[in-house]
C-alpha cells in the first residue's frame, strides 16, 4: 500500500472495515442480490460504526476525516463482489449527503444530514431524466414558486436508492426560461404526496434498488430549497468531481479484486501438468492488465490528494472516471477469460463482476460525454469554475 497517501491509522481503519464487511455484510449479499432489497439493519450498523460520517462535520455527528478514509471505504466495498450494495452505500453517502452537507441549511442538516450519518435515513440524488440522460441542462422537471411553496412536476430515472430511500435531493428548473442558469436544488421527503417510484430491472447492480420517479404537483416548502435559487447547475457541476472520482476509485478497486481472484485461480488450475499461471501468453496478458490497473490507481490517489486539499479537479476527476472505468471493463472481461468455462458460471464471481462493471462507463456521465467535456477543456480552453 502506498505510504505516500496512507498512514498507519488508515491501515488500521482498512483492517477494521474488512473485518466488519466480512462479518456483517458478506453473509447477506446473496440474499440481497436475489431480492434486490438491502435490509435496513445494515444501514444502522454502518451508521453505528461511523462509516457514513467519515467526511462530514463533527457538528452533525460526522468524523471530519481526510478523503483517504473515503477511498478505503470505496475500495473495500468493491471487494465483496456486489456492485449493487456498494452503489447503494456510496450513492447515499457521497451523492445525496454531499449536497445536503454543502447546500443544506442548518435546519436541513439537523433533520437530514445527522440521521443520514447515523444510518436512520437513506437518501438519493435525483438529477437524470428519461429524456435528458447526461444532458443536465436539458432537464424538464420544474419547481414553480407559489407563495411560500414550490410546486414540483416532472420525472427522474436511473435513481439509485430511489425506491427505498427516505428523502430525495432533487434538481428542478425554478426558472425554465433561463436554461441551465434556472436550476435549483430541493430536499423532498419520499412519502410526500404526489411522489411515486417504480423499480427498474437492471443487467447488474442487482442488490441496489434503481427507480424511475414521478413528481405530480408535489408541494415543497420554500425552506426545503438548498443553497440559492437558480444556482443548482453550478452545485451539480462542482460535486460531479467527487462523483466521478468515486467511480474512478470504484473501477480500479474492482479491477484489482478481479486480478487477485484470477491469479489465485490460475495458481491452482492445472493443464498439461502445470498451473496456468506458468504459460507465457497468460502471464504477459496478466502483467499488462496489472500495469494498467496500477496506473489508474496511482492517478486516482493523486486526484484524491488534490481534492482533499480543496482544489477544483473537474478535469482530473473526469479523466479518472473515463480511463479507470474503461480499464476495469477490460480487466474484468479478460479475467473472466482466464477462468475459462468457470468464469461464465454464476457460482464464480466473474459473471456478476462483469455485469456490475459494465455500468462504470455509463453512470455518472457516459464516457462519450466525458470525452466532450475534456475536449472543451483541453482543446477549446473552456474553464469550469466552482460555485460561489
Amino acid at each position: 500500500m502506498n505510504s505516500m497517501y496512507f498512514s498507519e491509522e488508515h491501515q488500521l481503519f482498512r483492517k477494521s472495515l474488512q473485518d466488519f464487511l466480512k462479518k456483517e455484510v458478506v453473509p447477506h449479499i446473496e440474499k440481497w442480490e436475489k431480492t434486490g432489497a438491502i435490509e435496513r439493519f445494515i444501514w444502522k450498523k454502518f451508521g453505528e460504526m461511523g462509516y457514513f460520517g467519515l467526511a462530514y462535520p463533527e457538528d452533525y455527528g460526522g468524523l471530519n476525516l481526510d478523503l483517504f478514509y473515503t477511498v478505503i471505504l470505496l475500495e473495500e466495498l468493491q471487494k465483496i463482489n456486489s456492485g449493487g450494495f456498494a452503489a447503494a452505500i456510496w450513492a447515499h453517502c457521497y451523492l445525496a449527503m454531499t449536497h445536503v452537507n454543502k447546500e443544506g441549511s442548518h435546519y436541513i442538516k439537523e433533520n437530514y444530514l445527522t440521521p443520514s450519518i447515523n444510518g436512520e435515513k437513506i437518501g438519493c440524488l435525483c438529477i437524470t431524466e428519461p429524456f435528458g440522460g447526461s444532458d443536465v441542462a436539458g432537464m424538464r422537471t420544474t419547481a414553480i414558486k407559489q407563495g411560500e411553496n414550490y410546486i414540483l412536476n416532472g420525472s427522474k430515472t436511473f435513481i439509485t436508492n430511489g425506491v427505498y430511500c427516505d428523502y430525495m435531493v432533487v434538481a428542478a428548473k425554478t426558472n425554465p426560461e433561463f436554461g441551465n442558469k434556472g436550476i435549483s436544488m430541493f430536499i423532498v421527503d419520499k412519502d410526500t404526496r404526489g411522489v411515486s417510484a417504480t423499480k427498474l430491472d437492471k443487467l447488474g447492480w442487482r442488490a441496489s434498488d434503481t427507480a424511475e420517479i414521478a413528481f405530480d404537483n408535489v408541494i415543497i416548502p420554500a425552506s426545503n430549497l438548498m443553497g440559492e435559487e437558480d444556482k443548482g447547475f453550478s452545485y451539480i457541476m462542482q460535486h460531479f468531481s467527487l462523483e466521478r472520482l468515486v467511480m474512478g476509485v470504484n473501477a480500479h478497486a474492482r479491477a484489482e479484486y478481479a486480478l487477485e481472484y484470477a491469479l489465485q485461480y490460475m495458481s491452482e488450475r492445472k493443464t498439461f501438468g502445470k498451473t496456468i499461471d506458468k504459460y507465457q501468453a497468460l502471464r504477459h496478458t496478466y502483467s499488462d492488465l496489472y500495469s494498467e490497473m496500477e496506473l489508474c490507481k496511482e492517478y486516482n490517489y493523486s486526484v484524491a490528494y488534490r481534492l482533499n486539499k480543496g482544489e477544483y479537479v473537474v478535469k482530473e476527476a473526469t479523466i479518472s472516471k473515463l480511463q479507470s472505468t474503461k480499464m476495469a471493463d477490460k480487466v474484468v472481461y479478460q479475467c473472466l477469460q482466464f477462468l475459462g468455462g468457470y468464469g461464465y458460471m454464476e457460482d464464480y464471481p466473474m459473471a456478476r463482476l462483469l455485469r456490475d462493471s459494465r455500468l462504470g462507463p455509463i453512470g455518472g456521465g457516459t464516457s462519450e460525454i466525458l470525452r466532450e467535456i475534456l475536449a472543451k477543456i483541453v482543446i477549446d480552453k473552456k474553464e469550469y469554475k466552482p460555485a460561489t
